[in-house]
């Protein structure tokens, strides 16, 4: 089963198995999309909001990515290009 942290801190992918930063996933898992944005991890932020599947979530991290670059992107936007952030399905996980 893809876990959580698993999926917020996915850098890439071999095949069918994500490529998991287990650095960043040591020292932010506990860490909400709101805390995750505010550290200017926007990737694992949005990661975050999407594994929710709570709207407010990801409204939380659109206002403070517009908030610290200065866009003005609203949650209609291409966020999973701009993220590189897609959901898909993977039979395990590598970490490194």
């Amino acid at each position: 089963m893809f876990s959580r942290e698993d999926f917020i801190f996915t850098i890439g992918y071999d095949g069918a198995a994500a490529v998991v930063d287990s650095q960043a996933k040591k020292r932010y898992s506990a860490l909400s999309a709101r805390e995750l944005a505010e550290k200017g991890l926007f990737r694992a932020a949005y990661s975050c909001a999407i594994w929710s599947k709570d709207p407010k979530e990801l409204e939380t991290v659109v206002e403070i990515y517009n908030r610290i670059s200065g866009a003005s992107l609203s949650t209609d936007s291409s966020l999973d290009r701009l993220f590189g952030v897609f959901p898909v399905e993977v039979k395990r996980s590598i970490l490194l």
